[in-house]
């Protein structure tokens, strides 16, 4: 990998920061869950519901971090927050599942997605082309577009965080512009008849499941809430990734201030463009179509709407471009999580080094094999929906550190301390446990297999520690 360097170099300023927090958090995500909400919910009040809960518990999440990130301005970002709230094994932990489900089978998803939608450009790229069958491993052209998309965008931040920076910065500006522009297409193809179904007809707040044959069930009281939680599984997914510029503190302009800054700067972007593509698909399409949309691609069918046929091709290459930027913003952060623990001693020494572009091309090479290893599986989609649970945990739990940290380290300088505390730490601290609590009862298939990968995690820290003092 070259030789190495001492340290990283501040090169990423504001605007970049934010836009890494953005652009990770924009995929394809918000082009595809709002049809899976639809079915859950049956409403237009209770689809845009699902987005403001999910915007309110990213934004306070994110203003929460905040002081977090001031305490411990340092590449690792949430790994370094519960290390020093807590002890080395719950952030090992974390660490632990963060590498082998939540950011590199991400990184599949988002690279197959990106495959998936450029067949529409490029028939021969499809999923269901398949290149080699060896029985017990199939490889598909999407599969191998993914690859090497993953591929790409580690060679390019390998060559260090400039290189990232601006394909980051300039693909996130591009994305959050022509998300708005659809919204502002889609207001001019506004639709009254639709408009009335869906929110003046009286039916705009009735919690009911859209079935696939278009009839409507009713849920009970708590089976409602169970409802709004499944409906959040997806609403999660595309809100997720925004700490990405806490990972790499260690590389960013002033950190104790910038970092906390692009939380709530990106946060706040994001969930405004969301609220407002969803706001514009209830315009232009009826929540029957919405839930029906053909593979859950909502974006395509509003698309097909305002544009016409050659929506598809408009909203196949927003998504390309959205993915494309998305990987990039999640490749670039995960490595810096994994150096952090190799710093510890928790991981493989040579992935806690930095190559001679000062960035950590070890862990970002260890990262890529993986992601691909998740794209030549398939499995990926089944394991994105299982650890929607574990994530919001280590969110909770790192909140809940800023309370423990007050009283066992008050001397610690905090430059920015959280917004609204106790009240808004609080309130995302009882959300993000209901919404645990209810997947665990209405989604145990989603649930247990992530807390179990990351229960794995205790017995491999002890063997991992065990094996350092030999």
């Amino acid at each position: 990998m070259g030789t190495t360097t001492s340290g990283f170099k501040s090169s990423l300023g504001l605007m970049d920061a934010t836009m890494l927090v953005a652009g990770s958090m924009i995929g394809s995500g918000i082009f595809i869950v709002s049809a899976d909400i639809a079915r859950n919910t049956g409403s237009a009040g209770w689809l845009m519901a699902v987005w403001l809960i999910t915007g309110f518990m990213t934004l306070t999440a994110a203003l929460s971090y905040g002081e977090l990130s001031a305490m411990f301005p340092k590449a690792g970002g949430q790994y370094i927050y519960l290390r020093e709230a807590y002890n080395p094994l719950v952030s090992f932990v974390f660490g632990w599942t963060f590498f082998t489900v939540i950011q590199t089978a991400t990184i599949a998803a988002v690279g197959v997605a990106f495959a998936k939608f450029t067949a529409y450009l490029l028939p021969l790229l499809d999923e269901d082309v398949i290149l080699m069958d060896l029985g017990f491993l199939q490889l598909s052209s999407a599969q191998l577009v993914s690859i090497v998309v993953i591929l790409l965008l580690t060679i390019v931040n390998t060559r260090g965080v400039n290189s990232g920076k601006a394909v980051q910065t300039s693909i996130t500006v591009v994305k959050i512009v022509s998300l708005s522009g659809l919204v502002l297409f889609g207001l001019f193809a506004f639709n009254g008849e639709v408009w009335q179904a869906n929110w003046l007809s009286g039916d705009a707040w009735n919690l009911r499941r859209l079935n696939a044959d278009g009839s409507l069930a009713d849920y009970t009281t708590f089976a409602a809430l169970g409802a709004i939680a499944a409906g959040m599984v997806g609403a999660i997914f595309s809100s997720d990734s925004w700490h990405a510029s806490s990972s790499v503190a260690g590389e960013i302009k002033n950190p104790s201030r910038n970092v906390g800054l692009s939380l709530a700067l990106g946060t706040i972007i994001v969930t405004v463009v969301y609220l407002l593509t969803n706001l514009m698909y209830t315009g232009v399409l009826t929540m029957e179509q919405m839930a029906a949309s053909d593979k859950d691609r909502v974006a395509m069918t509003a698309a097909q709407e305002i544009f016409g046929t050659v929506g598809i091709i408009i909203i196949a290459v927003m998504i390309m471009v959205s993915t494309f930027g998305c990987n990039n913003g999640l490749i670039m952060a995960g490595a810096r999580v994994y150096y952090s623990m190799a710093q510890d001693g928790l991981f493989f020494k040579k992935v806690g080094r930095l190559n001679k572009s000062a960035v950590p091309g070890v862990a970002l090479w260890l990262q890529c094999i993986f992601a691909s290893l998740w794209c030549l599986s398939g499995k990926y989609g089944d394991l994105l929906d299982m650890i929607s649970s574990v994530v919001v945990i280590f969110y909770v739990l790192a909140i809940i550190g800023i309370f423990r940290l007050r009283k066992s380290r008050p001397d610690i300088p905090r430059p920015y301390k959280a917004f609204g505390y106790p009240v808004l730490p609080m309130i995302y601290i009882v959300m993000g446990i209901s919404f645990i609590v209810l997947m665990t009862i209405y989604k145990p298939n989603y649930t247990w297999p992530g807390i179990i990968i990351a229960l794995l995690g205790i017995p491999v820290y002890y063997l991992i520690r065990k094996k350092s003092q030999l």
